[in-house]
């Protein structure tokens, strides 16, 4: 037998879900774009450059 006064919980649950996954899944792809241009390329390019210098410096 229902409680009076107690609202019915179906659905939240699911809501709830949708609502985190998409949370998750938004936050991660964001952070992701942002380490990857934000840390990963300006190194990368710091090395290219670097060994660039080196191999210049050596040929001459």
């Amino acid at each position: 037998m229902p409680a009076y006064g107690i609202p019915a919980i179906t659905g939240k649950l699911r809501k709830r879900l949708i609502l985190d996954l998409s949370v998750a899944l938004g936050g991660g792809t964001a952070l992701g774009y942002g380490y990857w241009y934000g840390v990963h390329l300006p190194s990368v390019q710091r090395r290219d450059a670097y060994y660039a210098k080196l191999q210049a410096s050596q040929n001459q």
